[in-house]
């Protein structure tokens, strides 16, 4: 097998396609990220990439909380929207069709529609040439009780994620194992 030499880029995938809250009252609003990832697991943190050009930036350093929303494949047009337009000249919400709904540790509002709403409170902030990452801890999750198992566990399938592979959104679905089954 032989491989082509690449010039350095991200080529990570899949990457999360979410929508981010951020603001509150009448400037909140909800930009689409893939620069997502989970940063840490006690104390969770969650981190995220904006360029600083963005209105969501400015939002979230004023504010020092953010909300990561993670949409279903039927809200993917929703996404793919608050991606490409601005909240400084468009009501987001609005236009989605979307409600706010209020979190129970940060000021900015969830969307209730999104079967998983993470209330992230920001610890830090790098400038990373393009972006900035924003190292937010995770200070309450919300789950759609039709995304819960019959424990009461997350159930992701049911949740109806996708994500963003190189410009295009695709479903997630195949089951190939769980965790450890190679060591089983």
């Amino acid at each position: 097998m032989s491989k082509v030499l690449r010039e350095p880029g991200t080529v990570l995938f899949p990457t999360p396609a979410v929508l981010v809250s951020c603001g509150v009252g009448s400037r909140a609003n909800i930009i689409t990220l893939a620069w997502v990832g989970t940063l840490c697991s006690k104390p969770p943190m969650i981190g995220i990439g904006v360029r600083p050009s963005r209105h969501s930036h400015e939002l979230i350093e004023s504010h020092g909380e953010f909300v990561v929303n993670l949409p279903r494949a039927d809200q993917v047009r929703s996404v793919d929207y608050c991606g490409t337009v601005s909240g400084r000249d468009e009501d987001k919400w609005a236009a989605c069709g979307l409600s706010r709904l209020s979190a129970s540790k940060v000021q900015i509002p969830l969307i209730a529609e999104c079967p998983v709403n993470i209330e992230c409170e920001l610890q830090r902030t790098l400038r990373l040439g393009t972006h900035s990452l924003f190292v937010g801890e995770v200070v309450a999750v919300h789950v759609d009780d039709e995304a819960l198992d019959d424990d009461g566990r997350l159930d992701v399938m049911r949740a109806e994620p996708f994500a963003y592979l190189n410009g295009d959104y695709r479903r997630i679905g195949e089951l190939l194992g769980t965790f450890g089954f190679s060591t089983r």
